[in-house]
């Protein structure tokens, strides 16, 4: 099983390659691009552990001279000092303009390395490699890398496309549990904002909690499908000037919840999908959309095995502080992403607190 999916923005272009297995054929594929000598590979300790051998190995085996750093796992890492260290190792190493920084796992170690590649030397190669469901279907797709800010997640960033996107579905076989469900919130994510068939596909599947329920033509179908939703919205609005804004649906208050909980005790996924349920519930009291579309939404969240209440030690005060230095915030009015229907959303900002604190309540 293999898809090819071709990326083509105003001032770059990129392939996301999608095959089961192809991990050991990636040196093949990057000589193809016509790369600079040197490779820094990014991965953590776990990833590389699994897949650092592979990876080193292909490489090595077509013809690159490859450095390795590795960063400790999870948000609480995602830092510019972190960043540094990547810059150390590139100075150390004397990484060129026509050198590469390549990243070897989740949606951190790819922002990380993509916002490191975009300001070392002012924009060198930069390839992601992702490990992760969630990476997969999102981070690593559309450009935008950076870190977090004590005060928000991804406050610092650029937008910075990578010269391949190399996706392998058989890595996932070492995915934990959590992690997977985490994923699975944004391929719902991308049914509900412009994929209806996608999201009717997924309400069909009796199981889709872990990895093992799936049949790998439906994880291939569900990966393909995420990927082009997305590619579809970033070719049309590459740094998100109006509707790549659409791909934040459920972010909103997820960051928020991310960011007050420190990263470590809400992954993102499980944030994206309490934004999701927060979202749905937001719109079906502006009479967006109806109660149904609402209830199938929250159904597909508790079938993937996502928490659907929030932990009542979240303070709603602290998340409306939070929401006014979120991104998306214009004006002084924070943006919401509300659907409409199944496969299609609004960019609102007529959501007042109240109305975000009444839902909050329902959902503690």
């Amino acid at each position: 099983m293999s898809s090819v999916i071709p990326v083509t923005l105003p001032h770059t272009a990129y392939e996301i390659v999608i095959t089961s297995g192809c991990l050991p054929q990636l040196g093949e594929y990057l000589n193809h691009l016509k790369l600079g000598q040197k490779i820094l590979v990014i991965s953590n300790p776990e990833i590389y552990d699994y897949y650092g051998d592979i990876v080193v190995n292909s490489l090595i085996k077509s013809g690159f001279e490859v450095y390795t750093h590795l960063i400790p796992p999870g948000e609480p890492y995602k830092t510019l000092d972190s960043i540094a260290q990547i810059y150390d190792i590139a100075f150390k190493n004397r990484l060129e303009r026509a050198s590469t920084m390549l990243a070897l796992g989740g949606g951190v170690i790819g922002d990380m390395t993509g916002f490191a590649a975009a300001t070392w030397l002012r924009g060198i190669n930069f390839i992601q490699v992702p490990t992760s469901l969630l990476a997969m279907v999102d981070a690593s797709i559309g450009g935008k890398t950076g870190v977090n800010h004590p005060q928000g997640k991804n406050l610092i960033g650029a937008f910075y496309q990578p010269r391949l996107v190399f996706i392998d579905p058989l890595v996932l076989k070492t995915l934990p549990v959590r992690e997977f469900r985490a994923g699975m919130a944004e391929v719902i994510k991308y049914g509900v904002i412009w994929d209806q068939d996608l999201f009717n596909q997924l309400e069909t599947q009796k199981e889709l909690d872990t990895l093992e329920n799936l049949e790998k033509e439906f994880l291939q179908t569900i990966i393909t499908r995420s990927c082009q939703a997305k590619v579809d919205v970033v070719s049309q609005d590459e740094k998100e000037s109006g509707l790549r804004a659409i791909l934040n649906y459920g972010h909103t208050l997820g960051h928020a919840i991310e960011s007050l909980t420190g990263y470590n005790t809400i992954n993102h996924g499980e944030a994206v999908g309490m934004g999701m349920i927060a979202a749905g519930k937001i719109a079906f009291k502006l009479g967006m959309w109806t109660e149904k579309e609402s209830q199938r939404q929250d159904k597909l969240i508790e079938k993937i095995g996502l928490p659907i209440t929030i932990s009542s030690s979240l303070n709603i005060a602290d998340v409306l502080e939070s929401l006014q230095m979120d991104k998306k915030v214009k004006a002084g009015k924070v943006r919401f992403i509300l659907p409409t229907e199944i496969g299609k959303v609004i960019i609102s900002d007529r959501v007042s607190a109240e109305l975000i604190e009444g839902v909050m309540q329902e959902l503690i």
